[in-house]
């Protein structure tokens, strides 16, 4: 970001903040040197989990920790993040090095929702908990209504192909790349190809299976777990 303007970024996020060097290292990559966003990310990652899993408790008191689990990490991951980055279009605010800004850096999901985070973060350092969570709410208000019982209680296939095409990605593919053993005790392997994602793989006794356990690899790797 060339002509970095704070009175700007803070009217696009709808926050005024006391100490704006604080916002401003929000959104400073570590492509700029030291004086970046990383620690203000790793405590807004927090401050995040933390929102939407009181929210959750609130508003689903009769489920259990794991459907709870799943149901945070369908919202607290970088997709989700990425589409508050580009409702708030932060994309032209971001500071970055040049290597980055050539490479495209400023639409890159990654580097939009680590800024989401570092700016939770900063606003956290800046206003306090109350503040941050009204902020936090106000703008995950959609994803947050999104969520249901549904979302946590599908099976890894069809959660991993609904978010998916919630984000305007392609659908899964999956492939058996091996099958051992005799007739009545095969073990399948299969491999999941998802954009963006590195090739993952899982092996079980039936082919529905093992695209079942390779489903449930791609989201963790998804939601960051």
């Amino acid at each position: 970001m060339l002509n970095f303007d704070i009175k700007r970024l803070q009217k696009k996020i709808n926050a005024k903040f006391v100490d704006t060097s604080l916002l401003e290292q929000a959104v400073t990559h570590r492509s700029i040197g030291q004086n970046n966003n990383e620690r203000l990310e790793f405590l807004g990652d927090s401050i995040l989990g933390f929102i939407v899993a009181d929210e959750i408790f609130t508003h689903f008191p009769n489920i259990d920790e794991g459907i709870m689990s799943r149901l945070r990490a369908h919202l607290v991951n970088r997709d989700s993040l990425a589409v508050v980055a580009k409702k708030l279009d932060l994309s032209d605010e971001l500071i970055l090095g040049q290597g980055e800004m050539k490479s495209g850096g400023k639409h890159r999901s990654s580097i939009l929702s680590d800024a989401v985070e570092a700016i939770i973060g900063a606003m956290y350092k800046d206003k306090g908990l109350v503040e941050t969570r009204a902020w936090v709410l106000s703008v995950f208000d959609e994803q947050l209504k999104s969520l249901t019982l549904d979302t946590a209680t599908k099976d890894p296939k069809t959660q991993l192909q609904e978010y998916l095409q919630s984000c305007g990605k392609p659908v899964p593919k999956y492939t058996v790349v091996s099958t051992k053993g005799l007739a009545h005790n095969q073990l399948f392997k299969v491999e999941c190809y998802v954009e963006g994602v590195e090739v993952i793989s899982s092996t079980a006794s039936s082919r529905k299976k093992a695209e079942q356990k390779t489903a449930e690899k791609v989201l963790k790797v998804l939601n960051h777990e």
